[in-house]
């Protein structure tokens, strides 16, 4: 690596293409029409849209460990990097709650309320506020993974990864669930009968959980640990990568390997704690994290290595904001998909299927009609994070 600003060019194309994934795959035309490789597996196994939140998750290990070792190089005290870590973790939390809770008040109908007023509408909304999230985890698992690995030593991380996975594996499969007795081995395929929902629903209560299921969540709390360990591992990498003493093609070469190795120990795991996004399994942890090694490697390669970037530039502009992305296009869409209503013949109907039925269904196919609409999701982000990169405008954490 002969700079450091070549390194977090493919770093930042790692995570454009990440960002650009999540908007693809979470702004269909329609749900009922989609391409499976867009699809979240149903439940145990994964597809290619199963990926996108590790990757995030090991991407956000990278950056720990880079921000980390340049501010202990600047001489920053470890008290100041205590707080700073603290402070960004419940930053991006408190993000993710307020998406979830956003527009702040329930627009829809209230259950034996027939004429509710907007203080009705604001305490149901309150009391039916989703916990958790996938922003609530990234800051959890942030939180967990620089503090477990802030003081630690590199054997040590070892240990601690080993002790989440292994630990998750037990009490997922081995311990009784409380309302039944029935160890978690003999109902993975129950979400709502596992340890991990019984938890949910515990803690939490069945009003803040996802409204999908109410019956668990799958960005729960236990679920959190394994997620930890996705974390640690981007912090393995990044720690590596960073090695100016190794040469370039060492360090790729390595990451190649043990990207390779940690997917197939995670795909042996699977035999017996199958690979599920849903419960964050220890075998989707090694099996995501080798994969999200072996792809950083490939961008490091292309880049660095053969010097071919003419492509990068859509993805660093993508991965340079990732949280304006996260945010802002999970407001826009709720507000298409369920807050502007457009009177259509009588029936007042969501502004995105509007669009969708007018603009694409009209003369697509249902399925590619919904991937076109994505697109131009995908392309409209694209246009605004290119504004506010030109602008100067980037919402950091």
């Amino acid at each position: 690596m002969t700079a450091r600003g070549e390194r977090l060019v493919a770093l930042d194309v790692f995570r454009g293409a990440t960002v650009a994934g999540m908007l693809l795959v979470n702004n269909p035309g329609t749900w009922s029409a989609i391409y499976p490789p867009l699809e979240h597996a149903p439940w145990h196994g994964w597809t290619p849209t199963d990926l996108i939140f590790p990757f995030f998750l090991f991407i956000v290990g990278i950056t720990t460990s880079i921000s980390l070792t340049g501010r202990r190089a600047r001489g920053d005290d470890e008290g100041a990097i205590l707080r700073q870590v603290l402070k960004r973790g419940a930053l991006i939390f408190l993000f993710g709650l307020l998406l979830s809770w956003f527009p702040f008040f329930t627009y829809t109908a209230i259950p034996d309320v027939p004429d509710p007023s907007f203080l009705d509408r604001t305490v149901y909304r309150v009391e039916h506020l989703r916990i958790l999230g996938v922003l609530q985890r990234i800051g959890l698992a942030y939180l967990g993974g620089a503090l477990l690995t802030l003081r630690s030593s590199l054997k040590s991380q070892f240990v601690i990864l080993a002790a989440l996975l292994f630990g998750y594996w037990a009490l997922m499969t081995l311990v009784p669930v409380p309302d039944t007795g029935i160890p978690g081995r003999f109902v993975l395929d129950k979400p709502d009968q596992l340890l991990s929902a019984w938890l949910d629903r515990t803690v939490l209560t069945v009003n803040h959980l996802w409204s999908g299921s109410k019956t668990w969540d799958p960005e729960g709390l236990l679920s959190t640990v394994p997620a930890i360990g996705t974390v640690i591992l981007g912090t393995f990498a990044g720690r590596w990568i960073g090695r100016r003493d190794i040469e370039l093609n060492t360090r790729l070469s390595a990451l190649f390997s043990v990207g390779a190795i940690t997917m197939m120990l995670g795909l042996v795991w699977n035999w017996f704690f199958p690979i599920n996004k849903s419960l964050w399994t220890s075998s989707y942890v090694l099996f995501c994290g080798g994969m999200a090694a072996v792809v950083l490697a490939t961008c490091l390669w292309i880049i660095d290595v053969q010097g071919i970037r003419a492509w990068t530039r859509p993805f660093v502009v993508y991965g340079l904001n990732p949280m304006l992305a996260f945010l802002g296009s999970g407001m826009m869409a709720r507000m298409m998909g369920s807050m502007i209503m457009i009177n259509v013949n009588g029936t007042e109907t969501p502004l995105q299927a509007v669009v969708y039925n007018n603009v694409y269904a009209s003369w697509l196919s249902p399925i590619n009609a919904s991937l076109a609409f994505a697109l131009t999701f995908v392309a409209l982000w694209y246009v605004l994070l290119l504004i506010a990169e030109k602008r100067g405008f980037v919402l950091k954490v």
